[in-house]
């Protein structure tokens, strides 16, 4: 039978799955790189890590799977978004990839919004963030000219990559949309945005779908690793496309809550929507399709920072172990998860997080049910607007990450949420829809709805909302809000201070 690799390359590791036609798991192998961090802000690495990465999964599975390269019939990616990856003629990168999480770029991000004001929204349909590439182009222009002087090719992560293995520069547009140079609705690269920045359309890569060919493997490289000389490269997606394939994300019904460092609540589009750039909007690995996202920056990195500085020594399980003795809404405590700023709906890098409302009585379960509670309340912000705004209904919600695991957490979700809670019999993440992507590209099936339902498997048991806890959470909730406007003032003060000295 044959296998299909997706590799995923991720912020500080690469992960191989290799998986059969038929959807089965045979092994994943993984390589861990560094993150530069040259100064305060900055967040780099060199795309030869990736390379090495790649490289070491590649001889782990060559050895571990006898038939591997006798049997290896396609390869896809997922990959870290918006990272700058620059080249020269002979596409050799000429400066470190600067990363997704580099915060370096808040003065371009300005600039961006002065020169194109509404039409950047028209055209990519979000706003300039540090995170996006854009801006970090408009920072080698203003600071490395002599850099910039020699870039012939401008690649993103997962891409280049695939100009390993291959020897050809493509993206996709999944990860195109996480430029701020698309044109989503031309699903084009925007000529009047390149123009504003002096950018030649011709260092930015061809685009094709993610299940879109990009070519053979090199002959070296498939000697190297005793591979077939017709093994098949493909797109692939952007890490968040390729997780919302890899849980099923392929219509309207269901929608993506996703609890990692950050929180993630993704939704289906079959067509272009306007949230005014409350959320960020992109290309689904789905050809065709969209999907839109809203994200909070620290959700497990909340959960975290509460074990490290309140619960020191405890176990996950410990520290969360009475949580349901607790009613819902924590008899009168809060928690805002703005421990690093906020994403959706605020946009604002200075709130920070704070509990409201401490009572004589609180102990520390109530504290920890505060902040899980805290954590969900502020995932729900972005389903509200994709209900508010677009008039969604989802009838399931897939959760992933580590409150998945918790049937306290997933029931918290169902009553906050209000809706039925599904979770994946087992969590592969971005790699598996990368293996989705190939499997359908090596035509082992006609659809991705088909190779969903070869790929994608959910427990059977589920989370149904409580309508004593629906109603309760949704008196808590309103009040929940409140807490950012009354906070805001305060906090952006105490940042101006603490930066101050």
């Amino acid at each position: 039978m044959s296998y299909v690799l997706g590799i995923d390359l991720g912020t500080s590791s690469l992960k191989g799955i290799l998986m059969n036609e038929a959807g089965d798991l045979i092994t994943t192998k993984s390589a861990e790189y560094k993150i530069d961090t040259p100064k305060q802000g900055y967040s780099e690495q060199r795309p030869e890590y990736w390379v090495v990465a790649l490289e070491a999964v590649l001889t782990g599975l060559s050895v571990e799977v006898s038939d591997f390269g006798q049997n290896l019939a396609g390869i896809s990616f997922s990959g870290q978004m918006h990272s700058l990856v620059v080249l020269d003629e002979n596409n050799t990168p000429v400066y470190p990839a600067i990363l997704w999480n580099d915060v370096r770029t808040s003065k371009q991000c300005a600039e961006i919004t002065d020169k194109l004001g509404s039409r950047l929204l028209e055209i990519t349909k979000n706003i300039a963030l540090e995170g996006f590439t854009l801006p970090k182009i408009l920072w080698l222009q203003e600071n490395k000219p002599d850099v910039w002087a020699r870039v012939k090719k401008i690649m993103l992560p997962k891409d280049y990559l695939s100009l390993w293995l291959t020897g050809n520069t493509y993206t996709e547009y999944s990860d195109a949309a996480g430029t701020l140079l698309l044109d989503i609705e031309k699903r084009e690269w925007s000529k009047e945005i390149a123009e504003t920045f002096n950018i030649d359309l011709s260092i930015l890569p061809e685009l094709t779908e993610s299940t879109g060919q990009t070519g053979l493997i090199k002959a070296e490289i498939a000697e190297r690793y005793k591979l077939s000389k017709a093994v098949k490269v493909f797109a692939g997606g952007a890490d968040n496309a390729a997780a919302a394939l890899g849980v099923g994300l392929i219509n309207e019904e269901v929608g993506l809550i996703s609890m990692g460092t950050s929180g993630v609540v993704s939704a289906y589009e079959p067509k272009i929507a306007d949230y005014k750039g409350k959320l960020h909007f992109f290309d689904h690995t789905v050809p065709g399709a969209y999907y839109s996202m809203g994200v909070t920056l620290a959700a497990g990195n909340s959960l975290n920072w509460y074990k490290e500085t309140f619960g020191k020594g405890l176990s996950f399980n410990e520290l969360l172990s009475e949580v349901y003795t607790v009613a819902p809404g924590s008899e009168g405590l809060l928690f805002t998860p703005y421990i690093v700023g906020e994403r959706t709906p605020h946009f604002d890098s200075k709130i920070r997080g704070s509990f409201v409302g401490i009572s004589a009585h609180h102990e520390q379960r109530h504290f920890s049910r505060a902040v899980l509670e805290g954590i969900t309340f502020s995932l729900r912000d972005s389903k509200d607007i994709m209900e508010s705004t677009k008039g969604k209904k989802f009838k399931q919600l897939i959760s992933v990450g580590g409150g998945a695991q918790n049937p306290d957490i997933m029931q918290m979700q169902a009553d906050i949420f209000n809706a039925e809670m599904i979770r994946l019999t087992v969590e592969q993440g971005p790699g598996l829809g990368a293996c989705m992507i190939a499997a359908y590209g090596c035509g082992f099936y006609d659809t991705l709805e088909e190779v969903t339902k070869a790929f994608v498997h959910y427990k059977e048991a589920t989370f149904t909302p409580k309508p004593a806890n629906v109603a309760r959470y949704e008196k808590v909730y309103q009040i929940w809000k409140k807490a950012y406007q009354a906070t805001a003032e305060l906090s952006h003060e105490l940042v101006d201070f603490n930066e101050e000295g």
